[in-house]
């Protein structure tokens, strides 16, 4: 039997939405007092805690949730930590996950910032770090996890893309300014207009989808080779992304 390792961030009210997304909101329906029974009604995007991006996400004309298969979200991967070498707002490239484990084609590939240790169930959480600050990848990354042909991408972050190369370089000024006297050029050197969102806009036309905010004990496994990683989201037809689980499976 295999031993099962969870990565995936807990869900409550506490859980952040992404930048411009609501946070949840979880009501009791029913109590034992009055009803006989416990319900709960809960209002939430998708786009909060532990979840997959699916095609629609990004492409119109894009498969739903529910038409994903199976085998696209279970396979081989590896977990790779980059975290002793990219920290606050620095870009990382495909040499930060090649120099540490071998990647095959068709893996799954998650990437190990640390910066799950900021999210929203963790002690040390830090909204404005994990949100803002992470580490992200440029056009360069995208391009090589497509020639990687990976299944998916996983990241103990909010965002496959870097935190500048969208929204926030205009909603947090402040940090877009740190951010270009870190990598030592202009956001707009960075991430000209073409490469907005790149790991979106790039990869999900060819659905190389993304699974954000892992979590959970993904520290355990650093650096290694894992059997198999499943990615379990709901069966949402119509949806464009899905809160999921995320599991690792060891032989034992």
């Amino acid at each position: 039997m295999a031993k099962l390792i969870d990565l995936s961030q807990g869900f409550s009210m506490h859980t952040m939405g992404y930048v411009n997304y609501d946070a949840p909101k979880i009501y009791y329906i029913k109590r034992l007092i009055s009803h006989g029974v416990v319900a709960q009604k809960v209002e939430t995007t998708m786009h909060c805690g532990t979840h997959l991006d699916g095609p629609l996400h990004f492409v119109s004309s894009g498969r739903d949730i529910a038409s994903l298969p199976l085998d696209r979200l279970y396979g081989p991967g590896v977990v790779v930590d980059i975290s002793d070498e990219v920290g606050d707002y620095q870009i990382y490239r495909p040499q930060h996950i090649t120099k540490k484990v071998e990647v095959r084609k068709g893996d799954v590939l998650i990437i190990h910032t640390g910066f799950h240790h900021y999210c929203m169930d963790s002690p040390q959480a830090d909204e404005i770090k994990y949100f803002v600050m992470q580490p992200g990848p440029d056009r360069e990354f995208a391009e090589w996890a497509l020639e990687m042909e990976l299944r998916w991408i996983g990241i103990d972050a909010p965002s496959m893309d870097h935190p500048m190369n969208g929204p926030l370089r205009y909603i947090q000024p402040d940090h877009a300014k740190k951010c270009e006297e870190v990598i030592g050029k202009s956001l707009d050197e960075a991430f000209p207009l073409p490469d907005r969102n790149v790991m979106h806009f790039r990869l999900f036309p060819h659905e190389l989808q993304h699974v954000e905010n892992i979590g959970g004990d993904v520290d355990q496994l650093l650096n290694r080779r894992v059997p198999a990683i499943g990615c379990f989201p709901f069966k949402f037809v119509g949806g464009e992304a899905a809160l999921c689980r995320v599991v690792a499976f060891l032989d034992e």
